[in-house]
């Protein structure tokens, strides 16, 4: 792989961590697409290296935000929502190994998680924009959160977008969090679903070709995004976070309708 592709993954990986440890949308959601529209490598790969990347990201924020004394996880409904991703993490993995098995052509899976992910966002966006009148709940019950989490883990892990913008929509729906709020929670709930995700693929000998250069210097970007972004949200209000979440919306949108033409 050529010199500039190597600066245009480690800029890539780094940038959307920045934008996903602000947001709380974990990065992959724009990672995944943008790398998908260069077409360098295979749908598979560039799953598990976006995979990868979000989980070095969340890792990080996560247990930097716990050790500063600035967590806002709900420990009481994070935590079972963390746990059914994790379950969901493995059932989405096991959904992408199982479609992309029967696809004849690997590029219809790509074009099948571009179709999903463009209907996701598009939601996503409508809703954020309508949110303040829109009536949300405060879910407690555990049993419930593990439900949601496996939904949640399913779609991240099919997609290979780490958690994305439909973490913060439930969160904001079913819990009533603020911006700031969950986003640190959806983070949470990324580092789980990730972490099974990737200990299936382990463990299942499923992992796809790539080079091993790309890999490291995609998680050092995904750190170092982290560490960037978590700088900038301290400085940003809510409001602002909603801006540049919509902001990435579009983008991601656009994003999506580019490969679903190169795909199909």
């Amino acid at each position: 792989m050529n010199l500039y592709l190597y600066v245009i993954f480690g800029a890539v990986s780094f940038l959307a961590s920045v934008a996903g440890a602000i947001c709380g949308i974990g990065g992959g959601v724009l990672i995944k697409p943008i790398l998908d529209a260069f077409g360098v490598l295979s749908v598979a790969s560039i799953s598990f290296l976006s995979g990868c990347t979000v989980l070095s990201m969340s890792c990080y924020s996560v247990v930097k935000a716990k050790m500063s004394g600035s967590s806002l996880v709900d420990m009481k409904t994070g935590t079972p929502l963390a746990i059914g991703a994790a379950l969901g993490g493995v059932a989405g993995k096991m959904m992408f190994q199982y479609i992309s098995g029967l696809a004849a052509d690997k590029d219809q899976v790509g074009a099948v998680q571009a179709v999903c992910l463009l209907i996701i966002t598009f939601g996503t966006m409508v809703y954020t924009l309508k949110k303040d009148k829109i009536k949300t709940h405060h879910v407690t019950n555990a049993g419930a959160c593990i439900l949601i989490g496996l939904v949640l883990g399913i779609f991240s892990s099919f997609l290979g977008i780490g958690g994305g913008p439909i973490n913060l929509v439930v969160l904001f729906f079913f819990f009533s969090m603020e911006t700031k709020t969950a986003a640190q929670n959806s983070l949470y709930i990324i580092l789980f679903s990730q972490i099974a995700s990737l200990l299936n693929t382990l463990i299942t000998r499923t992992v796809p070709e790539f080079e091993a250069g790309l890999l490291i210097l995609m998680v050092a970007g995904g750190i170092l995004g982290g560490a960037g972004g978590r700088v900038v949200n301290r400085r940003m209000d809510g409001a602002m976070v909603n801006k540049l979440f919509i902001g990435l919306m579009v983008i991601i949108m656009l994003i999506c309708v580019y490969n679903i033409v190169q795909f199909m």
